[in-house]
């Protein structure tokens, strides 16, 4: 039988060594990796949103700018999602990373 100490004495016995630190490049490339897809699940949703807007405006002039608004803050997102790359770059440089 094992008792709770020699369990986990096990535990550390099989656990994998400590990672060594991550460079300033590799952390910019996992934050460009995270920042590219929240921004595009949250320009997708305001295409969601402009299309279900839109679809019930019924010919309301007022619903239909606003579905149109959502339609452009989608574009907006879509393009910083593509530009989130680029702009790390920079910041990567002027780090010096």
């Amino acid at each position: 039988m094992h008792t709770t100490l020699s369990v986990l004495s096990d535990l550390a016995a099989t656990a994998p060594p400590m990672a060594a630190p991550k460079s300033i490049n590799d952390v910019i490339a996992g934050i460009t990796g995270w920042i590219m897809g929240i921004i595009a699940v949250v320009a997708t949703m305001f295409l969601v949103v402009g299309g279900l807007r839109y679809m019930a405006a019924g010919g309301d002039p007022a619903q239909v700018e606003q579905a149109k608004g959502n339609f452009k803050s989608a574009l907006i997102g879509y393009a910083l999602a593509v530009l989130a790359p680029v702009i790390l770059q920079v910041l990567q440089g002027i780090l010096g990373g």
